[in-house]
């Protein structure tokens, strides 16, 4: 059965608007458990921008679920997660100027340093995923450089309608399948919400769905443990 991420990137975003300590993701983290969370989600960027170190160190000590540290494969992050030990890493591409992660991490244009990347973090006992767009290549060279997960960014997907969505769905899919085949664990996010869920969550052996601006752009009206646990209904019943 598919399980369900939950991403607080957002709760922090409102804290650090106004440089205050309110609202705490830490907090927060432990309603959407509360609504049936099986792991939480956080992006710690280089530019600080709204996860801080302060509250992954926190969340490690404080959360009962996992915990899965997304980050850009830099010395700094490798330092920090290595202290950290998350249940698992998930390496993303970032960009300072982007409002949110842009594709996925080009994963055959760096093998050799991600090998590395990938090898420091798993001395140390943490699994560690890629963001990837849904490319067979893309997923053949994430095997070769020995990652444990995959997750398909479905932000194309998200975006699209009508055929073309249908389209996309079966290219995730198809990715799914040809992932499992080769040992990765699969698992999918990035503009997904309560209109566009169940076809992601329904597909066989997805692993986990990690989801957050949706879920807590929902909490604003419902609360945020209501609001996982619509979207939790909505994975499960598949």
């Amino acid at each position: 059965m598919t399980t369900l991420g939950v991403n607080i990137d957002h709760i922090a975003n409102v804290r650090q608007a106004r440089k205050t300590v309110e609202p705490d993701p830490v907090q927060f983290a432990f309603l959407a458990e509360l609504g049936g969370a099986d792991s939480i989600t956080v992006h710690l960027r280089e530019d600080r921008r709204h996860i801080q170190d302060r509250d992954i160190f926190l969340l490690k000590e404080t959360i009962k679920t996992k915990l899965n540290l997304e980050m850009a494969a830099t010395k700094e992050m490798l330092e920090i997660s290595k202290k950290l030990l998350p249940d698992y890493v998930t390496l993303v591409p970032e960009k300072r100027e982007e409002v949110t992660t842009e594709g996925g991490l080009d994963v055959k244009s760096n093998v050799n340093y991600l090998k590395n990347f990938v090898g420091y973090l798993k001395d140390s006992n943490i699994q560690v995923s890629a963001f990837i767009d849904p490319l067979n290549e893309q997923i053949n060279y994430s095997k070769e450089i020995g990652f444990d997960f995959i997750e398909l960014h479905t932000g194309k997907y998200a975006e699209l309608k009508g055929y073309d969505q249908y389209k996309e769905l079966q290219r995730i899919i198809e990715s799914t399948h040809e992932a499992n085949s080769m040992g990765l664990i699969v698992n999918a996010g990035h503009g997904l919400n309560y209109n566009n869920v169940e076809k992601i969550a329904s597909i066989d052996n997805m692993n986990e769905l990690n989801i957050g601006h949706s879920i807590v752009a929902r909490a604003l009206a419902v609360g945020l443990e209501k609001s996982v646990r619509e979207m939790k209904s909505l994975i499960t019943q598949n």
